[in-house]
């Protein structure tokens, strides 16, 4: 009787606090069909494992660990990256079916955003343009929402949103507690938040005070405002309230600042020498406020998608179950598809999973919705908050101690021999 084929999960593009309880679903569904499914391997590092033929096998890991990817926050366990697969690089999608086949590949799960799926897509391809018999199936992950359709039709939101969402919700109300007490020195207090083009995170904000009883602004980028109209803005702000709270997105326009990018083109505004903050702070002093003091900045940076005791208990047990659905799709449906989330109606939340052609999300870019963005420009409608605000739980997650300190999974290295020649991925080349 054949050896039933080996299956390979994959990580790539920016973490989020709820990226490994997909990986324990996919781990946990894959498990529980033990003839299904051989070995269950990890590329460590995503794609990039897959080209060094760097595999973790999953199978003889501890249960207590995998058991914890769970509540185990970002992506240390098993690795991601932002290699990205080009048209041009055919030496890579090549090594890449060679390292399927050389393992007995049968399964391929790959989590990440919109350009991970097109990523999902190729290979799916490429296998059946081979006769490999390779089953590709995309499970979603970003922080930004931004894979699917601005109808969300294809998606409702993705795993990771309801996290980082979450997460501004109660930094806003850290940081309006900040500035009412020290206003008197500190009138303005800008916050950003990440986000490159799309305001989906800058948005949460205003989750913090659904009521609108606090002096916050957002500023997200298909606003269009500048810093002369923010500045405006702001001192309107303090004419009435005496103070404000600045939410900005790092997409914000600030003029000619030097932006870093990753490899897939993406600026990386947080990463930069100089911030959006830093530049809306000098920006708002120079001109001056119309308030006694200064105002103040404070950077957010990865914590938004590292922090465990942050995460959504809604946004931990959707990335789960959708983790699980995925294994349910490869199996009923084959190749080519997406495990997803959509949102049923009425007035009590709730959703259903379902799947996707990868082909209808690989490099989608979903848009915040112009009617969710209030007259104001500097705020949301409610319209976004009864969108938003199922999505960030109403408990805290139960995040194990051991010894006062959180306790995470620990992913032993234990690689599989290399089968395959040494091989340097095309991007590495000089």
């Amino acid at each position: 009787m054949a050896k039933a084929p080996n299956v390979l999960v994959a990580q790539s593009g920016g973490p989020s606090p709820v990226i490994n309880s997909s990986l324990a679903g996919v781990v946990d569904g894959c498990m529980e069909r033990p003839g299904r499914f051989g070995k269950i391997l990890a590329a460590w590092h995503g794609v990039e494992g897959i080209l060094s033929e760097e595999l973790i096998d999953l199978s003889v890991q501890p249960r207590q660990e995998l058991a914890l990817l769970r509540v185990t926050p970002a992506s240390g366990a098993i690795g991601t990256c932002r290699y990205k697969l080009k048209d041009s690089q055919r030496e890579d999608f090549e090594r890449i079916i060679e390292v399927l086949k050389a393992h007995k590949v049968g399964y391929f799960f790959y989590t990440g955003g919109n350009d991970s799926m097109d990523t999902a897509h190729k290979v799916a391809k490429l296998a059946a343009e081979r006769g490999l018999g390779l089953v590709a199936t995309g499970v979603p992950k970003t922080i930004d929402n931004d894979v699917g359709d601005s109808e969300f039709k294809l998606i409702d939101h993705t795993p990771g949103y309801g996290s980082v969402a979450r997460y501004w919700a109660y930094l806003v109300q850290n940081a309006d507690e900040e500035n009412r007490g020290s206003c008197t020195a500190d009138p303005v207090l800008v916050t950003q938040a990440m986000g490159r083009k799309i305001g989906f995170i800058p948005a949460a904000a205003r989750l913090a005070d659904p009521a609108r009883e606090m002096p916050l602004q957002i500023y997200m980028p298909e606003a269009g405002l500048n810093l002369e109209s923010l500045s405006d803005l702001v001192n309107d702000e303090l004419k009435r309230s005496g103070r404000c709270v600045v939410v900005v997105s790092e997409g914000f326009d600030v003029g000619d600042v030097s932006t870093r990018r990753d490899a897939f083109g993406h600026a990386q505004f947080g990463a930069s020498d100089y911030t959006v903050a830093q530049g809306v702070v000098s920006h708002l002093n120079q001109v001056g406020l119309k308030a006694r003091g200064s105002a103040r900045g404070q950077v957010s940076g990865c914590d938004q998608r590292d922090t465990a005791i942050y995460a959504s208990t809604v946004d931990l047990d959707e990335a789960y179950k959708v983790g699980r659905k995925a294994v349910e799709v490869a199996l009923e449906n084959g190749s080519g598809y997406m495990a997803t989330i959509l949102r049923v109606g009425g007035p009590v939340y709730s959703v259903t999973y379902d799947k996707v052609p990868l082909e209808q999300v690989a490099n989608s870019e979903r848009r915040f919705p112009k009617e969710w963005i209030a007259p104001s420009k500097v705020d949301v409608t409610d319209d976004f908050l009864r969108y938003a605000q199922p999505l960030i739980g109403q408990d805290w997650p139960s995040i194990p101690l051991v010894g006062g300190l959180q306790r995470f999974a620990r992913i032993e290295k234990i690689f599989l021999k290399k089968l395959c020649k040494p091989y340097l991925p095309m991007a590495f080349r000089k």
